[in-house]
């Protein structure tokens, strides 16, 4: 076991866990890297004791403290939570994340500062840092950064006084298990042909798209449900889609299309039925409060059944208004353009009832969320910002968390160059200085003298388009190698990934931690936005890793070093694809699955000549049947004392391909093991099959 490891274990920083453990009776060295799994176990065993533990780690080494008094004085210890990202740990340490991450890598722990890390891991770093944690309860928990972006949006939200809101257009996400047909009712609703852009017919993005529903798509309008003001009714013919993608891949996109969102539509195939991704995005509709809407597509297939769809949601507490519940239920065809009018009237009726809810202030200083972004080569960082209220106009100073930049350009979703984006409109935007993560909140600044002496005093945190630890350098790995050469060791698929966008990244990391076995590790050791550059492949080649694109092109410089270091470098444009090559690189590491199936029995009556390797004997089948290239175990008094194989079988002087029960015979046989008189041959087959996950 790595000492580092055991010291994980054991809560303990390693430095302080190699000074203790003279105390304890194991001796292994300062300089140590691996520990013996039984002297572990022991290890472990005895630090398990509440006294023992109390007694060894009472006393502080000097280095921790020197960072006690670094540190600022307190006597409360910090509460963090079972995981948390490095850079949020830094922040609550008061310490810089780069030097949080030069603690970890100490450890032997390889951490982005968006990575995160475990509480035990967190606790051994603020040991050596001179700090103590505790894990925080269940309920004081802190919130994650999305959940604390959207707090900070409705607060900025609730400054608007109700006399001043205005209806704006609704903003509905389409939500459902993959191909069930979210683009293709997008489709047919804008009538383009968006599916078809999509690599594999699945979305791969968090799309935004503004339509305007025909006035004779205007849903029965009765004045207890709709004021009569021309502001509302032109706002509820505006619909804004967001479309996001139906993979198991993208969890934490569907959670983001549903924060943002108004109201919802659930799209269920009629002929597949309610499937996980259904429910997965049925929960964070509800987790979201969203009044929803259930579109169950595809009923010109065969084999549809739109009331299994409906019974199967009613067991998850979902009942359609026809069987007495409050869920509005649509059948449709996206493909075939049923039923889509009658849908846009659901959805323009459960905006009117919402109509309170619904509602901004056109005329105040924008707000919005960043849903996408990605660095463009020719226009830098880009991002698609949705507005929630005011109006964003070319030429505002904005600020989204650390990024800060004037609106240079605007763009519609459709391309076109815009010059403002009002309530529920989504936009492209160029000018930033540096790329936002998906999530933030942009705001305007309404005081530019304020905004620009605020960016003179705090310049925008850059961050790199690649971020992540590089890992170990070539030498460093060569001497753990030349160490651990004899040691057990758990195999690890390295991986160096690159994307087209943020959002991207984030469905891929989602992704590959569904690709997990307890024989193979999963590491990325980098990651980042852009073209596949040459330290990318020096990355993977320094770790012994891949290196995988997703909708990025590779410098040819790249293609080039790749070739020649035999580093492989795969780019991809489905992300499932992606995820399927780490898939089969762990299930190439797995040990094969060994099945055994007993052939017979052979007691050793007579043995003839006996050399290192190779025996000459005779005996008597006592069961089943022998064949040349069985395997066998050989047993003495009942105790298994070695193994081998059959190597050729002779009756007489005949050679013969098998014999039965009750024969005797003349065997060659390839073992290391001493054989007597007496003994029992059991004799097997082995097939092996490949494992997967």
């Amino acid at each position: 076991m790595n000492v580092t490891e055991l010291a994980r274990r054991v809560r303990i920083p390693t430095q302080r866990l190699k000074e203790v453990l003279p105390e304890l009776g194991f001796d292994i060295g300062m300089r140590a890297i691996k520990v013996d799994d039984r002297a572990a176990q022991a290890i472990i065993e005895k630090l398990s004791h509440p006294d023992v533990r109390a007694r060894i780690l009472m006393p502080r080494t000097a280095e921790v403290e020197e960072h006690a008094d670094a540190a600022v004085s307190t006597s409360d210890a910090i509460a963090i939570p079972a995981k948390i990202l490095v850079k949020e740990f830094a922040g609550l340490l008061g310490l810089p994340v780069t030097k949080v991450i030069v603690e970890l890598m100490k450890q032997g722990v390889m951490a982005a500062q968006n990575q995160s890390i475990d509480f035990e891991t967190a606790s051994i770093i603020a040991g050596d840092l001179g700090r103590k944690v505790v894990r925080a309860p269940e309920q004081a928990l802190h919130t994650s950064r999305h959940e604390a972006q959207e707090e900070k949006l409705l607060a900025l939200l609730k400054t608007d006084d109700g006399e001043v809101l205005v209806a704006r257009p609704p903003v509905v996400v389409v939500m459902g298990h993959v191909d069930h047909g979210k683009t293709t009712l997008l489709d047919a609703i804008r009538k383009t042909n968006v599916t078809a852009q999509e690599h594999g017919g699945i979305t791969q993005h968090v799309g935004a798209y503004q339509v305007m529903v025909p006035p004779h798509q205007e849903p029965a309008r009765s004045q207890g449900i709709l004021r009569s003001a021309q502001d509302d009714f032109a706002a509820a013919r505006k619909i804004t889609f967001i479309d996001t993608p139906g993979h198991e891949a993208f969890t934490a996109m569907r959670s983001r299309g549903a924060r943002v969102a108004d109201i919802a539509v659930l799209v269920v195939a009629a002929d597949d039925g309610v499937q996980p991704q259904t429910i997965e995005a049925l929960t964070h509709i509800q987790r979201a409060a969203l009044p929803f809407i259930v579109a169950i597509n595809k009923i010109d297939k065969t084999g549809a059944n739109p009331d299994r769809i409906k019974q199967d949601l009613a067991n998850v507490n979902v009942l359609s208004e026809g069987w007495g519940g409050k869920t509005p239920f649509i059948e449709i065809s996206a493909k075939q353009r049923q039923g889509i009018s009658e849908l846009l009237d659901l959805v323009l009726l459960l905006a009117d009832i919402e109509r309170d809810r619904i509602r901004a202030n056109p005329a105040r200083a924008a707000v919005g969320t960043i849903i996408e972004s990605h660095v463009d080569t020719g226009e830098g960082p880009v991002a698609t910002v949705l507005v929630q209220a005011g109006t964003l106009n070319v030429g505002d100073l904005v600020s989204v968390d650390d990024a800060f930049g004037k609106i240079k350009a605007m763009r519609d979703y459709q391309g076109v160059p815009i010059a403002a984006a009002g309530p529920s409109m989504p936009a492209k935007i160029l000018g930033l200085k540096t790329l936002p993560q998906v999530g933030d909140i942009l705001e305007v600044a309404t005081n530019a003298a304020a905004y620009k002496q605020m960016m003179r005093e705090r310049k925008p945190k850059k961050r790199p388009i690649r971020f992540g630890t590089p890992p170990p350098s070539a030498a460093r790995a060569h001497e753990e190698d030349a160490a651990e050469e004899d040691a057990p060791k758990i195999p690890e698929v390295n991986v160096v990934l690159r994307a087209d966008v943020l959002g991207s990244l984030e469905a891929i990391h989602e992704a590959l931690e569904t690709v997990h076995h307890p024989e193979v590790k999963v590491n990325v050791v980098q990651e980042g936005v852009g073209v596949i550059a040459e330290a990318d492949v020096l990355a993977a080649e320094a770790a012994h890793g891949m290196v995988l694109g997703f909708n990025v092109e590779s410098a040819p410089s790249a293609l080039e070093l790749a070739k020649d270091q035999h580093i492989p470098l795969h780019s991809f444009t489905i992300i499932y694809e992606l995820v399927d090559t780490v898939k089969a690189a762990v299930e190439a590491l797995l040990a094969p699955e060994i099945k055994e199936t007993k052939t017979g029995a052979l007691q050793l009556l007579a043995l003839f000549r006996q050399d290192r390797n190779t025996a000459i004997i005779g005996g008597r089948v006592m069961a089943g049947k022998l064949k040349p290239g069985n395997l066998f175990r050989l047993f003495r008094n009942g105790k298994d004392v070695g193994k081998g194989k059959i190597t050729s079988v002779q009756i007489g002087k005949q050679t013969v391909n098998e014999v039965t029960e009750g024969q005797e015979c003349g065997m060659k046989v390839d073992t290391r093991a001493a054989l007597v008189v007496g003994d029992t041959l059991e004799c097997h087959t082995e097939e092996r099959k490949k494992r997967a996950l």
